[in-house]
């Protein structure tokens, strides 16, 4: 049987569980919060520590997430149910399907994720916004791409918005994150070529290699790639190759999700056309 559950916004967990949606607390626990029952059962079954689920009424009797959350209790999880009040202030938006869950989850050094070497990988610097942070997951996640790698710490893979607009592929494919100078160094360590889009790209897009072992980069909308890849190009730390989209109307880019998930597709078409 389960305590009667917590009805007051102002409970003492539900506020401890509610400050995870601000980047300092999350920082300061290595904890954060993850909004629906997809998103869930992809964090179970990458084996993401689940802390803690707030869940309402409704989804603890509900047959089909009555199952899942009887096995999180097995493993060790605390289930609290919440009345509708204290449920609101846990949840993000107006998405409510009755599960929040606290989880342990932060973004993995480059150096400890093992990305395969003669696959392609994203990478992404400066993109703060959750929202093409999470549509950029989800592309690599489709392409079947070796994974992502973020080269700015500001980016922060473990915000509750990215988890959510990922769909929860935050969890499955292969994440890390450095520095610039870091991923510099790891590509010319592992002898991968650098293909960057950028707006004055020199070879149309189509037309880079994009298979093996390559990393397709990408830096913010707002100020491009960091001064530091052409300082690493210039002094033949990296072979640097630039690519453009072609863009016939007023804009001069694309959102750097669309064009993440034009990249990845393309690597993914050149990949079967060698098979």
């Amino acid at each position: 049987m389960l305590p009667d559950p917590i009805t007051s916004p102002s409970n003492p967990r539900v506020r401890e569980a509610a400050a995870l949606r601000d980047a300092a607390t999350r920082r300061l626990t290595g904890l954060t919060l993850v909004d629906g029952r997809r998103e869930l059962s992809l964090a179970v079954a990458a084996g993401v520590e689940i802390v803690e689920v707030f869940a309402t009424a409704d989804a603890v009797g509900d047959d089909g997430s009555r199952d899942a959350l009887d096995a999180l209790v097995a493993r060790g999880t605390r289930l609290t149910t919440v009345g509708p009040r204290a449920f609101a202030r846990l949840a993000f938006g107006d998405r409510d399907e009755g599960v929040v869950a606290v989880v342990r989850f932060t973004a993995s050094h480059l150096a400890d994720v093992p990305l395969q070497r003669d696959r392609p990988v994203l990478v992404v610097e400066g993109i703060e916004k959750p929202g093409n942070l999470g549509a950029i997951l989800r592309s690599v996640d489709a392409a079947g791409l070796a994974g992502l790698v973020t080269c700015d710490l500001r980016t922060d893979v473990a915000n509750p918005a990215v988890i959510r607009a990922s769909l929860g592929t935050v969890f499955r494919v292969p994440l890390a994150t450095a520095t610039a100078p870091d991923v510099i160094g790891w590509c010319a360590a592992q002898g991968r070529r650098v293909v960057a889009a950028t707006p004055d790209g020199t070879r149309s897009w189509h037309a880079a290699d994009l298979t093996g072992g390559v990393a397709i980069v990408l830096g913010s909308e707002a100020h491009g790639l960091s001064p530091v890849w052409h300082a690493a190009a210039d002094a033949g730390t990296i072979v640097v190759e630039s690519i453009h989209l072609p863009m016939h109307g007023a804009a001069d880019s694309l959102n750097v999700s669309a064009t993440a998930a034009v990249l990845a597709y393309e690597a993914l078409r050149q990949e079967s056309l060698q098979r």
